[in-house]
């Protein structure tokens, strides 16, 4: 299940845009989309794809002769709507040029672009959607392009989820998941837990992206936090805390940012538990491959829920980095 953001520098700003492209792998981004909506965006993309190892996508919207750009520059994959870039002869060039260059078409569909007749017909529902990509679908279908990739997106999260699970069973096309326009970081990321995670639940998507008004960054690392949430991805660290209460003798909230801070990095799967109660703590996640539980002025330390040592509560995070730097060495 991979990974995918957007860059929202402009395309032809080259050094920026690598320079996203490359915070954005540092994040862990398998794959990045780049929109092109003129002709000095597509003269940038040979250069970016040169000076980059990150799976590409081009967004393309209504010039078909931009999406050809795309595919000579040695982009990975096409986002098009088949739809807004003209006539079947044009789509044609296009399927045609990818086929030959072994190059995907994503069909992005969005609640917000139906075609009038569908909205006349269905209005914005999630059987509108599915009526629209399957448009598409045969469209390059019939121009014997099969390399097809689906979007169906709303900014409604249950509509996104009916319309997912809808053309889920209407082909085996994969789908790209996403509930689109979800606001700012804190309401996007719920919206789309919501919605992205119920889909992987349901084992419905090959790729995500957490659309965010925030730094793309971001999208990255919500999109990551979901797919470890429904156990797709296991490599880094999951961390599991209890929550706050009056039993609570440490700072447990900034014990658990610091333990969070010191382990961002730590690439091999691990579960590490900061708990706020000494005697309940290492019981209660006894699963976890090391933690920390607080006492008053002090916490202990364990590994799979046996007790290590007693350390002073201004030194726990850091002890309890320090051990798991040190046991993991031998792994």
């Amino acid at each position: 299940m991979s990974v995918q953001s957007m860059c929202n520098t402009k395309t032809e700003e080259i050094d920026a845009t690598l320079a996203q492209i490359e915070a954005l792998a540092k994040a862990g981004c398998d794959i990045v989309r780049l929109a092109v909506p003129n002709e000095k965006a597509a003269r940038a993309l040979p250069e970016i794809r040169r000076n980059c190892k990150v799976p590409l996508v081009a967004d393309i919207h209504f010039d078909y002769r931009l999406a050809l750009s795309a595919v000579e520059a040695g982009f990975d994959k096409i986002r098009i709507n088949p739809g807004n870039i003209g006539s079947n002869e044009r789509v044609k060039l296009v399927a045609d040029a990818c086929r030959a260059n072994g190059v995907p078409i994503r069909i992005g569909v969005n609640s917000g672009s139906l075609e009038k007749d569908l909205l006349e017909k269905l209005g914005p529902t999630p059987q509108a959607l599915c009526e629209s990509a399957m448009r598409h679908v045969r469209m390059l279908e019939d121009l014997n392009f099969d390399d097809i990739c689906i979007s169906i997106k709303s900014s409604d999260v249950r509509d996104t989820v009916a319309a997912y699970r809808m053309i889920s069973e209407m082909t085996d096309h994969p789908l790209h998941l996403g509930v689109t326009e979800t606001g700012t970081a804190y309401m996007g990321i719920v919206k789309s837990a919501v919605g992205i995670g119920s889909l992987l639940m349901d084992g419905i998507g090959s790729t995500i992206r957490v659309s965010l008004t925030a730094d793309p960054v971001e999208e990255v690392k919500a999109g990551i936090a979901i797919l470890k949430a429904a156990g797709i991805r296991k490599d880094g660290v999951n961390i599991i805390s209890c929550p706050t209460c009056g039993r609570t003798n440490i700072d447990l909230i900034g014990t658990a940012a610091k333990v969070e801070e010191l382990l961002k990095d730590f690439k091999r799967p691990l579960t590490v538990a900061v708990m706020g109660c000494a005697v309940n703590g290492p019981g209660e996640a006894k699963h976890a491959d090391y933690g920390l539980a607080g006492g008053m002025g002090e916490g202990v330390l364990f590994k799979k829920g046996e007790i290590v040592r007693k350390v002073p509560e201004f030194k726990l995070a850091q002890a309890l980095y320090e051990l798991i730097m040190q046991e993991e060495k031998g792994v």
